[in-house]
This record gives C-alpha cells, sequence and structure tokens, in this order.
C-alpha cells in the first residue's frame, strides 16, 4: 500500500511546506491539497512552493473540477509545475462541489468533465486538440504523462473512471463500501477492454491516532462533508440502487454550510453519529489504524490518503512514518 496526505490550504506558507517535508521523510509518496480558491488559498501556488521543497513526493489537486478553472488554464499549469517538479505532477478531478457551491453554483455535468480530462491530459502531455472548436497544443511540454485521479461515488462517474481513467477517488474509508465502488470502477474497465488492475484505487479519509472518542469530534466533520455527494447520489439514482451504508445516515441531515467545509467542530456535522464516523474515517489506535488499512488493502486499496486536517498533524505524520507505513509497505490491494 501506498500513502499520500492531502492538507486544507490554509496553514502558513511556512506550516505548509515543513510538513511537506516532513511527511516526505516519513515516507508518504502522495501530497495532495483542496482546490476550493475562495475559501482557502490558491492551490497551484502553494504545490509550486511544495514542489521546490521535496524530491520525491508526487504532487496534485484532491480536487479541482473543470468549471472554476477552464481545462486549458488547468492544462499549463500543471505541464508547468511538471518541469518545475521534475514530472511529479498527478490530475485529482471531479464535478466540483464547495468551490462551485460557494460561487451559487452546481456542480459540472459527467459530459463537461469527461470533456476536460481528455483536453487537459492530451495537452499536458504534448498532443494537439480541438476544443470548443478551435486547435490548441502546448508545443512546450509532452515530456512527461500526467495520471489522471477521478473522485466519484455515482454509478455513472465509475463507470466513466474504469473506461478513461488511471485511478478513482473514494472519499471514505468503509472497507465494504470501498469493495462495492471498486467492482463497479473494475467492470467498466473490463467492459471498455482494459486490465482493470490498470486503474488504481485511492481511499482519501481523515486518519487520527489516539483515544477513539477524541479521535472521532475530531474528524465527525468528515461523513457530513460526504453527505454532500450523497445528496447528490440520491437526488439521482433510486435508493435501493445504493447500499444503505452509504445512504442511510442522511435522513437527519438539515443542511450545510459551505463557510465551515471541512472544519472540525463545525455544527455542519451535528447529524454524524459515531457509528458512520467510524467506518469512514481511520480512528483509534496504532493497531486499529493497521487493522482496518489491511481491511482496506483486502478491498482493493492502492494507497490511502491521509485527510490531514484534525488537529497535532505533525503528531500523526511521526506515527505513520515510524509505526504505520513500514507495517503496510508491502501489502499488495487486492486483485
Amino acid at each position: 500500500m501506498r500513502f499520500g496526505f492531502t492538507l486544507k490550504p490554509d496553514h502558513t506558507i511556512e506550516r505548509t511546506l515543513a510538513l511537506t517535508r516532513q511527511a516526505e521523510a516519513a515516507g508518504f509518496e502522495y501530497a495532495w491539497m483542496f482546490d476550493s480558491h475562495v475559501l482557502w488559498q490558491e492551490v497551484y501556488v502553494l504545490l509550486t512552493l511544495m514542489a521546490t521543497a521535496s524530491e520525491r513526493l508526487r504532487l496534485g489537486t484532491c480536487v479541482t473540477n473543470p468549471a472554476t478553472r477552464e481545462p486549458t488554464v488547468t492544462a499549463s499549469a500543471l505541464a508547468t509545475l511538471n518541469q518545475i517538479s521534475g514530472g511529479r505532477m498527478d490530475l485529482g478531478i471531479g464535478r466540483g462541489d464547495s468551490a462551485r457551491r460557494v460561487l451559487g453554483k452546481p456542480p459540472t455535468t459527467m459530459a463537461t468533465l469527461e470533456e476536460a480530462i481528455g483536453v487537459i491530459r492530451d495537452l499536458v502531455e504534448g498532443r494537439a486538440v480541438t476544443y470548443e472548436g478551435t486547435e490548441l497544443q502546448l508545443t512546450w511540454t509532452g515530456r512527461w504523462k500526467l495520471p489522471v485521479w477521478v473522485a466519484g461515488y455515482g454509478p455513472m462517474a465509475l463507470s466513466m473512471t474504469g473506461r478513461i481513467a488511471d485511478g478513482v477517488i473514494l472519499q471514505l474509508a468503509d472497507p465494504d463500501l470501498v469493495r462495492w465502488f471498486t467492482g463497479q470502477v473494475r467492470q467498466a474497465a473490463v467492459a471498455a477492454g482494459r486490465d482493470p488492475s490498470e486503474v488504481k484505487v485511492q481511499a482519501a479519509a481523515p486518519a487520527h491516532v489516539g483515544n477513539l472518542e477524541d479521535c472521532r469530534e475530531r474528524t465527525r466533520w468528515f461523513p457530513a462533508l460526504v453527505s454532500n455527494h450523497v445528496v447528490d447520489l440520491v437526488t439521482k439514482y433510486p435508493r435501493d440502487e445504493l447500499p444503505e451504508s452509504l445512504t442511510g445516515y442522511i435522513s437527519d441531515r438539515e443542511g450545510y454550510d459551505y463557510h465551515h467545509h471541512a472544519e472540525v467542530g463545525s455544527a455542519n456535522a451535528r447529524f454524524v453519529g459515531d457509528e458512520v464516523t467510524d467506518r469512514f474515517c481511520v480512528l483509534g489506535s496504532v493497531e486499529d489504524h493497521v487493522a482496518k488499512l489491511r481491511e482496506l488493502a483486502d478491498a482493493g486499496v492502492d494507497q490511502f490518503n491521509v485527510y490531514l486536517m484534525n488537529g497535532d498533524e505533525e503528531q500523526v505524520l511521526e506515527i505513520y512514518g515510524r509505526e504505520i507505513i513500514p507495517a503496510l509497505r508491502e501489502v499488495p490491494a487486492a486483485g
């Protein structure tokens, strides 16, 4: 299993870079950043600094979208960052949640997302594209490949991921749900004539080590964040087509204030109970973390992406580097 971490872009620049250096030294292989430009700092400026402060970390957005940033702008930014980093950029992309909602706009369509992925990937990798009736090419790039990770839970998103993407980002750490989603991605890959093992699976969720009650209170915000996507799903698909373990917990949800998005202690999480927090996150002792991460690997997870935004970030990185990453490094994802 590989390990990544995601930062919310609200730290001082000095702390962002210190966490980046510490994570690389601890054995993390991926560094991701939330992209919600109104709520937090500009992600591509931070990724540039993180690229110069690291040597091996792969860097990317978790996640951007094709609307708040026009696809050719995203392509140019990533291609430039590949030059700065020596080809260490990945693209994490979805339909858009907080970045769109705070503008009073809905997420984009799946068709828009799929078109944008093709445009961004082709441009970064140096190929000419026809976009909105005009042929375009970044003639100065093309040396490196751009791995594309798609974030989504719905049947259409998972099917598209299996057809065209390098990886799927599943924002939860429930092994049963991960297994259910991963099965759909693999089926779509096979139907598209691909080797399903080509599509990597990332579970992205908060991880906190310590007393379970404290861990729950620090991470209860996360199922509330996921609920935004679940609400979208239940408005599009019959509930009997979706697992009760995913949809059941939103019955008491009253609303969501995006100005307190991904915030520890936010009132957004009032409806979230202990059971769903335990399922969606990785919590408790070191032994609890290792056991659950083994379950996630058995469910097909190749990369666990720690949402590092629950306090005590330096301590979490230190414990993962010392005790958890070494215990899981050789554990393969189930095929």
